[in-house]
């Protein structure tokens, strides 16, 4: 019976040549028949029945079957290109379930025995002997929608500490991403990210709905589940881009949101297009403050909303969801003397610990995440974190905290690593901006279009009262 989840193909000891071996049985028909149609008048008019082998020997065109030979090589070539063109997903799986099996073997993750070779004359005695794979752990692979699924079964056995730890092998070897690691009872499963950067969008994909924010073909920022996003990353790693294309997704929604940007930079120039966008130190103050205590009315407010439900939250109620967009936060904070600075820390923490329910989120954004305007516990209730561009051991390590995982500079704007708060760090990629892409024109645009939807609900209402 066929299995509703199915858990792939098993990776066997045999697949250590599985690339040549389906090659050879793919390809050599092919070549085979190149060459018979090449041949075919000639062993057509052939008496199969009188001719002897000599005879076919001395028959035989040796620069006439050598030209054949050579064009059924040219079509067999022809047919691995257009396979490798068309396919390529396909080689590929063949490709990792053959390392799969070599990094079993080369590892000697199995059990074998010695044993003797049969001869062909039974008499005779054999010192000759093979060895013969008794265990071989069971592996499943799967490729689905550019994710890969690796199901390795735990037995209990002497390769267990082994197998419950293949994620820099696998990383590294299948040149992948992790994006989920789920231990089941009796197997593991890893999930990992096919050709990451494939897997970008453009900014016109990104999509926020039903409390999730969509960033790549795989990856979603689902804020009413996780809430809160910090950003770090140091100048020309594509930040600013990054936190423009959040607000302009968000402004497609019917959020609220609130910019800060302290050193008066490219995010205080929404002040013009779009309202509470803040970069003086005591306008910054008093819109932490509003938003705080916008949180705090909100909470007690929905508790006497008639549709009140214990454990919903404010999309239940269809409220709109407030977003404090806040850039460049540690130099914000080393502007303040030690009273603000306590009163800030105190107020962002109360918000990123309370705001879930209320649908309040913080987004904030730095270069290094420094534990000091951090401290409280306040960096740990981030559960979406990205790092973007060139950074530091310690960087990463203030972002992520302690992992084993390995991080690579690639000179690609846009691109770092990501936790989306499964504590499963992997490669990430903002969405692509094209060239020419206007972020002031196009938030005027959506700021005109809700002051316009507003208006006529307003109108309405009159005309109803």
């Amino acid at each position: 019976m066929k299995q509703l989840f199915p858990r792939g193909k098993r990776i066997r000891p045999t697949d250590k040549d599985l690339v040549f071996h389906t090659a050879l049985a793919a390809l050599f028909p092919v070549f085979l028949l190149v060459v018979l149609l090449f041949h075919i008048r000639q062993i057509a008019g052939t008496n199969w029945q009188e001719v002897s082998l000599s005879q076919i020997v001395q028959d035989v065109n040796i620069p006439y079957l050598l030209f054949s030979m050579g064009v059924a090589g040219l079509v067999c070539l022809a047919a691995v290109l257009l396979f490798w063109r068309y396919r390529r997903d396909e080689v590929k799986q063949l490709i990792h379930r053959q390392k799969l099996a070599r990094m079993v073997l080369e590892n000697k993750w199995y059990e074998s025995e010695q044993r003797k070779e049969d001869v062909f004359f039974k008499d005779l005695s054999s010192s000759r002997s093979k060895e013969t794979i008794t265990y071989f752990p069971k592996i499943y692979y799967r490729m689905k929608q550019g994710l890969l699924h690796i199901r390795v079964e735990i037995t209990l056995g002497k390769y267990q500490e082994q197998l419950l730890n293949l994620e820099k092998k696998l990383e590294s070897g299948l040149y992948c991403e992790l994006t989920d690691k789920e231990l089941k009872d009796s197997y593991v499963e890893y999930t990992l990210l096919y050709d990451t950067i494939a897997n970008r969008i453009s900014i016109e994909d990104v999509q926020a709905k039903d409390g999730r924010l969509r960033l790549m073909e795989n990856v979603w920022w689902e804020y009413d589940k996780l809430p809160h996003m910090l950003i770090a990353g140091g100048t020309g790693g594509g930040k600013t881009y990054f936190i423009l294309t959040l607000i302009e997704a968000l402004l497609r929604t019917n959020a609220v949101l609130f910019v800060l940007d302290p050193k008066n930079a490219d995010l205080a120039d929404l002040q013009a297009v779009m309202p509470d966008v803040y970069y003086k130190k005591e306008d910054m103050l008093a819109c932490i403050d509003h938003f705080y205590e916008e949180m705090m009315k909100r909470s007690e407010d929905m508790k006497l909303m008639e549709n009140y439900r214990t454990g919903e939250n404010y999309a239940y109620l269809g409220l709109p969801a407030h977003f404090l967009i806040f850039d460049e936060y540690v130099a914000f904070m080393e502007m303040l003397g030690t009273k603000e600075n306590a009163a800030v820390l105190n107020k962002l923490k109360q918000i990123v610990m309370l705001g879930r329910q209320a649908g309040f989120f913080l987004i904030l954004a730095c270069q290094r995440p420094d534990a000091k305007y951090l401290g409280d516990g306040i960096r740990d209730q981030f559960n979406f974190r990205v790092a973007l561009g060139r950074m530091s051991e310690m960087g990463y390590g203030m972002m992520f905290g302690e992992t084993t995982k390995d991080f690579f500079l690639k000179q690609i704007k846009g691109r770092g690593y990501v936790d989306v708060g499964t504590s499963v760090i992997s490669e990430f990629y903002t969405p692509l901006v094209p060239k020419g892409h206007d972020f002031l024109k196009e938030i005027k645009k959506l700021i005109d279009s809700r002051q316009g939807v507003q208006a006529a609900c307003g109108a309405e209402a009159a005309e109803t009262d």
